[in-house]
Order: structure tokens, then C-alpha cells, then sequence
């Protein structure tokens, strides 16, 4: 093999070879948004003729990145990024950076990291304090609890939770998770998940991370369960998953909160039927350790869905 290249250096198949990425490189020089870019990058052109191709590429985003005005108008691959060139000794490797208006997201969204969500939409997980709405005089008591709880949780980490219940819409959900999101963006882990839709997929991980899931939410130093008593009631979501978690927050005074459509009473129903059988005893010791792990708010109020 040696002996072939060098019989092919000796036909100048090499020298040719240099001379047509040469030319291939400066043929793109006459780009000038391409001539700017390789030459803020301050590396050789003996290394840059190599890369000619990619490096027109990497050009025309940097150039998109120059004139954008934001992440809505990004007109790169990756939203958000440039592919850009780093210099490792003698060759180039090319990197996706974020951009300012990406990196600013990032910062801004980086409290996502405290709180596991599952299957929550996305309007939840951006949810503020300062964006709740106030209009609706039926809401002030919740609003008054949750101000309380976030002014006091920092000093008290044993506080009990919220079981809210109301009407369809009314923004039980949202004002719940912008206290979550609030606690997160100063530290504080915790989880929301969407009950019907985890038991589900809980069911279907026994042979993966079944046990991973379960425990992330059962050990939560705040947890949200959201939409309970919209599942289907069966012995093995009620006796062998839902009991277990509240008991080992009661027991650990892990503050706990739920959102729902049923008031006590009803869930007290819900959760007395299943497929299997009627047992009214493990319903009522359900409702007695949701009462001690939480204070109880009513919030019948407008759909606010229908306003958006």
C-alpha cells in the first residue's frame, strides 16, 4: 500500500489533488459572507481548504444568526444553533453552539430541571405566578393558600399539601403548577404527573423502569397528582400503587397535592368500585390519609378553556 501512494505521489496525483481544493476554496472566497466568516476564524487556509464544503455551510448559518431577530425566525437546522467550526491541532470539528436568544431560553426554562413531569402540557410547565387569573372572586381563597405556601415552605418543608377540586377547566392544574414552577426556579425538586395517563404507562414498564418510575414519585419532596379519580378504578392502581405513595408521604411528611373534578365524597365512591369487587373499607382509609395529608379547597369557576 505504501509503495502505491507513493507511486501515485510520484504521478502527482497528490499535487493535484491540493491544487483542486485550492481552487475549490477560493472559488467560495468570492462569497463575501463567506470570506468574512473564515477570516474571523484565524486559522490557516492550508487547514481551511480542506473544509471547504462544510465551511460554506457552517457560513450561511452564522450568517442566518447575524441578521435574526429571534428563535421564531431561525432559519438554521437545529433551531436555535449554528453548526461552527472549533480547531483541534491540525483539522477542524464542527459543533452545534446556541445562539444568544437559545441560550437565553434555556436560562429561562433551566427550574424545568427540579420538576418531573409526566404527560403535562406544555402551557402547565410554563405556568407563572404573575399570569393567574384574578377576575373570578371564587378563586381568591386557593390563591391566598398557595401565597401562603410558597412564603412558608422554604422554613417548614412538613407542611400539608392541596386537594383542589372543581370544575372542569377552571384552572386547578395551572394554578398549582405555577406554584410548583415558582418553588423550582428557587430550587426546590418535585413532581406533577397526570395520573390516568402514568398509571398507564406504569403498567406497561413492569419489565424496564417500573420500579424507577414509581419510586421518583412515591419520594418526591413535592409531588402534584393531577386529575385523580378520572382513571379506572382497579385493586392493583388503588391497593398497589396509589396506597403505597400516600402512605409513605404521610408517613415521611412529604407535602402531597392532587386537582380533580370529585369532591371527597365522590372519590370516596371511585375509589370503592372496581372491576373486581366492591370494597367501601380501602376506599374511606384512602379518603383518611388524603385528609391528613392535605387541607381541602373548592374551586367552582369559569371554564377558562373556553376563554382562550
Amino acid at each position: 500500500m505504501k509503495k502505491l501512494q507513493t507511486q501515485l505521489n510520484d504521478l502527482g496525483f497528490k499535487n493535484k489533488l491540493k491544487a483542486d481544493l485550492y481552487d475549490a476554496y477560493q472559488e467560495a472566497l468570492k462569497n463575501t459572507d463567506f470570506k468574512k466568516f473564515v477570516t474571523k476564524l484565524n486559522i490557516s487556509e492550508d487547514i481551511l481548504m480542506h473544509y471547504t464544503s462544510i465551511l460554506e455551510d457552517s457560513s450561511r448559518e452564522y450568517t442566518n444568526c447575524s441578521h435574526c431577530k429571534g428563535l421564531i425566525a431561525c432559519q438554521n437546522k437545529i433551531l436555535g444553533h449554528a453548526y461552527l467550526p472549533v480547531q483541534v491541532n491540525d483539522r477542524l470539528d464542527f459543533i452545534y453552539k446556541p445562539c444568544k436568544y437559545k441560550k437565553m431560553q434555556m436560562e429561562s426554562t433551566k427550574y424545568l430541571d427540579n420538576i418531573y413531569m409526566f404527560d403535562i402540557p406544555k402551557e402547565i410547565s410554563s405556568a407563572k405566578m404573575k399570569d393567574i387569573y384574578f377576575d373570578d372572586p371564587v378563586r381568591l381563597e386557593t390563591i391566598k393558600w398557595i401565597d401562603k405556601f410558597l412564603k412558608t415552605y422554604p422554613k417548614d418543608k412538613e407542611q400539608k399539601g392541596l386537594y383542589l377540586y372543581g370544575s372542569f377547566g377552571s384552572g386547578k392544574t395551572y394554578l398549582l403548577s405555577a406554584m410548583f414552577n415558582e418553588l423550582a426556579k428557587q430550587g426546590y425538586k418535585s413532581a406533577i404527573v397526570f395520573w390516568p395517563e402514568f398509571l398507564s404507562t406504569l403498567k406497561s414498564s413492569f419489565n424496564t423502569d417500573f420500579k424507577l418510575k414509581l419510586e421518583k414519585i412515591k419520594k418526591a419532596p413535592l409531588l402534584l397528582i393531577d386529575d385523580i379519580g378520572a382513571e379506572s378504578t382497579t385493586e392493583w392502581s388503588r391497593d398497589d400503587i396509589f396506597c403505597p405513595i400516600i402512605q409513605f408521604r404521610m408517613q415521611n411528611k412529604l407535602p402531597t397535592f392532587f386537582t380533580s373534578n370529585l369532591d371527597l365524597s365522590d372519590l370516596e365512591k371511585h375509589f370503592s368500585v372496581s372491576k373486581e369487587k366492591v370494597s367501601t373499607i380501602k376506599a374511606r382509609r384512602i379518603i383518611e390519609r388524603i385528609k391528613q395529608l392535605t387541607d381541602y379547597e373548592e374551586l367552582i369557576s369559569v371554564n377558562l378553556r373556553d376563554k382562550k
